[in-house]
This record gives structure tokens, sequence and C-alpha cells, in this order.
């Protein structure tokens, strides 16, 4: 089996990058001048590098056995690839205010740099991936970081507490899509995507009596399978682990887990169900239908109760996976029908995926520029902040606007549109009915939050100005989102190219 190195060279750079800065932070400790500028080229090269091998004009596979090959570097691994490197860059220009040169009680940057990029490692490989061995491993390297990250503030009792609420929900979603891969690969004999499609499509029946005794470990395999990719995207039943995760982490790792970790679970979701499930749409729509009625449903209702910061975006987000999965369930239900029906099921939840990822940094951007790192503390504490701190207040308005899918919030509206057409044009209007009456209670927790920054400002000594790299940070996330909701269809476009098969 020969390898090629040229497929995985975005990978490599993402690895050298993670033992690079793991050796700056030896050879310089507790500076977080060298290693985070190492880090930061590391992302940089890293995309440049998965853009130029996707973009080559040949599609390099690599780790290649007679039914399949493991790894695919394509236009999919490249603009995934490019997309996670993306989203850590911004996360690190988040973290300034968090990582202080021998600062006691802060978290450490080396430390931190290393577990970010070990994680950016995950993500690179996870859209490369063409097998359900390498799916699993490229998650399980994209989250295993995040345990420590959580943890990462020391001296604080939340902190851990959220990391082991963490760990020990990210463990039983392990075990359970393990076990759905295994059931698969006991009925099919392969894991690999494109023979477990075809295996699939001819039913464990028509290898004899023996095998057809096996048909029910599909339907119990797909199900697992997708429940425990949910765990990823915070999708109902797994998924309180999001609120005290996102709370007791410091800002910046929280917009990480609620970007890229969720990104992560979108992209596994959609290889496999378009993919080596395509047959069993029938098993695939119901679930993930019914995975995204309650997940939207779930969050929106919880988030109306909520009175600190963090915790109303963790409910949000929750609310917000419901509406990604929402394209891909109804084009399952459909059966796949109309000829473009896959095409609009994927390219709605990708871009809606993209807008959100967007929306979501900008939100917690904008949360970190008003607050600093380490906590964000409760809604009410934010009255008055237009006035004291106009723009990252803006910024903030204008994340919520599009989270609820309103103008000026153009990305979010955008997304929101698609997302119902989709469900229009695979017949599912009871699903895209649902999804309407959810945006209409998510207006009331994201105006309360809007109008709260209105206010008047309690009396008090004023805040220091945001960290300059949160400044830079927020100001290229806030231009993207500006962008892509005026242009949506350079986003929608890319997403039905890229993981159409």
């Amino acid at each position: 089996m020969s390898i090629d190195h040229l497929a995985l060279l975005p990978a490599y750079l993402a690895v050298l990058t993670a033992v690079g800065v793991f050796l700056a932070d030896l050879a310089v400790p507790g500076r977080r001048g060298p290693v985070l500028t190492l880090a930061a080229l590391g992302c940089a090269g890293t995309a440049a590098a998965a853009w130029w091998v996707g973009h080559a004009g040949t599609v390099r596979r690599t780790f290649c056995t007679p039914v399949g090959c493991s790894y695919s570097a394509d236009r999919t691994a490249a603009v995934v690839a490019v997309l996670f490197a993306v989203l850590t860059l911004a996360v690190l220009a988040f973290s300034g205010p968090l990582l202080r040169d021998g600062h006691d009680g802060d978290a450490p940057p080396g430390e931190y740099a290393f577990l970010l990029t070990c994680s950016l490692t995950g993500g690179v490989v996870l859209g490369a991936a063409r097998d359900l061995i390498t799916l699993v491993v490229a998650l399980e390297t994209l989250t295993l970081p995040l345990y420590a990250l959580v943890a990462l503030r020391r001296k604080v009792v939340a902190s851990a507490e959220a990391a082991v609420t963490f760990f020990i929900v990210s463990v039983v979603s392990t075990a359970v899509t393990l076990l759905g891969a295994a059931l698969l690969y006991a009925a099919t004999g392969t894991v690999h995507f494109g023979h477990l499609a075809e295996a699939l499509a001819a039913g464990p029946e028509s290898a004899g009596p023996q095998s057809s005794r096996l048909a029910p470990l599909v339907t119990v395999g797909a199900v697992l399978l997708l429940v425990g990719l949910g765990f990823k995207v915070a999708a109902v039943p797994l998924h309180a682990w999001a609120p005290a995760t996102y709370d007791g982490a410091p800002l910046p790792v929280a917009a990480y887990l609620s970007t890229a970790s969720k990104l992560g679970g979108v992209v596994a979701i959609v290889l496999v169900t378009v993919g080596p499930l395509g047959p069993r749409l029938a098993v695939t729509g119901g679930v993930l239908a019914v995975l995204a009625a309650l997940t939207m449903t779930v969050g929106n209702l919880v988030a109306l109760r909520q009175r600190r910061m963090v915790r109303l975006l963790a409910w949000s987000s929750v609310a917000q996976a419901g509406y990604i999965l929402a394209p891909l369930g109804a084009f399952a239900l459909a059966g796949g029908r109309a000829p473009e029906a896959v095409g609009v099921a994927v390219a709605a939840t990708v871009g809606y995926a993209i807008f959100y990822v967007l929306l979501e940094l900008a939100a917690f951007g904008a949360v970190i520029a008003l607050r600093g790192a380490d906590d964000g503390g409760r809604i009410a504490e934010y009255r008055g902040a237009a006035r004291r701190s106009p723009w990252p207040a803006a910024v903030l308005v204008v994340a919520l606007a599009g989270l609820a899918g309103l103008p000026p919030g153009l990305a979010g509206l955008f997304a929101k549109v698609t997302v119902v057409r989709a469900l229009l044009v695979n017949g599912v209007v009871w699903l895209a009915v649902l999804v309407a009456l959810n945006a209409v209670v998510g207006l009331a927790y994201y105006l309360r939050v809007a109008a709260t920054l209105f206010g008047v400002p309690p009396a008090g000594p004023a805040r220091r100005p945001a960290h300059w790299a949160v400044v830079v940070g927020l100001a290229a996330v806030a231009v993207a989102g500006l962008v892509v909701g005026f242009a949506p269809q350079l986003v929608l476009d890319a997403a039905r190219l890229t993981l159409t098969p």
C-alpha cells in the first residue's frame, strides 16, 4: 500500500504546528508571543496547503485497499481544512486577554496553543476521511484536547466541573458511535464509505439466509451512529453537556466548542448520510428529522429562561443545531426523489453551518471584547453596553439578529430562508412549519438581550478597552459576516459543490 505524502501535506503541517508550538514553549516557557505567532503561521500554512492540494485538478487518495481508500484530499477536504484553520486562527486572536506572560492563574500559553493546534489536526483529517474508522479517529482527535482546554483554568472550580461533564457525556457518545459502526461492519463486512454504500444498497439479504438475519443490525447501527455523532452538534438527547461546559470554560474555548466542534459534527453527519447510509434513507431520514425537531424545540424553550449570557448562547446553539440537521432529515425522508434534492439539502445544511459559525464567532468575540476572556456574566450586567462600547455592542446586536434570522444580520436571514426552501423542496412541510415556529420563539430571547444592551448603564468605573488581538479578530469576523450576508450564494454554491457526492 503506497502512501501519497502530498495528499497528507495539510495534516502534516497541522501536526508540525502542534509540535513546533510544544518545542517553542520548552525553549521560551511562559512566553505567549513566540507560541501564538508560530501557531498563527501554522494555521495559515495549513489552510494554504489544503486549498492548493484540494484544488490541484486531481483528487489525491491514499491508504487505499482493493475495496476503497481511507483518505481523500479533494475539494471537500480542502474546504473543511480551511474552515478549521480559520476558526483556530480567530480563536487564537480572541485568546489574547486570556494568555498573559508569567501571570499566575492564567491559562499557560504553550499548553493552550498546543492543545488548540492538536484539535485542528483532527479537523483537517476529518474532511478527508472516507471510512468509519478514520472518521471516528479524526473526531476524537478534534475533541480530546478540548477536555483539557475547558479545564485549563486550574484555580476555577466551574472550569473543572465543566470539563468532567464534557468528558463523561463525550465518552458515552463515542461508545454509541463505535457500537453503531461495529454493527454496520458486522452486517456488511466493510467500513469504507463507497463499499459500505454498495453493500447496504444490495442488502444483507442478497448474501443468503445467514446474512439476512443480520439485516436488523443495519438499522440499529445506522441509528446509533447518527445519535452518537449528534453529540458533536449538541443535538438532543446528547445536548445537556453544552450549557455547563460553555459556561465553565474560558470564553475563547467556549467559542471554539460552539463552532469547531459543531462544524465537525455537521461534516461527519453529512459524509455518512449522503454517502454510506444513503441506501437506508428511510432510517436515516426518520432519525435526523426527529433529532432536528426535538433539538430546535428544546433549545429555544430552555433558552427563554436563561439569565447568563454564555448559557443563553449555549442553548441557542442547541436550537441552531436543529435547524442545521433539518434539511438532511427532510432529504432523507423524501428518499431523494428529486434530482436536485441532495444538492439543495447539502447546500442548506453546510451553508447554514458556515453562516452559523460566523455569527456565533462574532457573538462570542463581542462578549469577549465587552467582558474579557474569563466569564460571560449575567445578561443584566450588559445593560448600557451600547453606550460604553458602541462598536462591540453593535457587532453583538448584528450577530444576535442574524442568529434570529432578522436583518441587519443578513447571513442568518438567508440561512433560515435556505433551510425552509430545502424542506419545502423535499415536501416535508410539517418540519418547515416547525422551523418557522421555533424561529418566532427564538426572537423573544434574542431581542431581550439586544434591548438590554441599549438600556441605561449603571454607575461604576469604566471598563478597560478590549485587547488589540480581540479587536482585530472581531473586525475580521464581522467583515466576513457582512460579505457572506451580501453575497450568500458564494457560500451556498461552495457547499453544494463541496459535499455533494
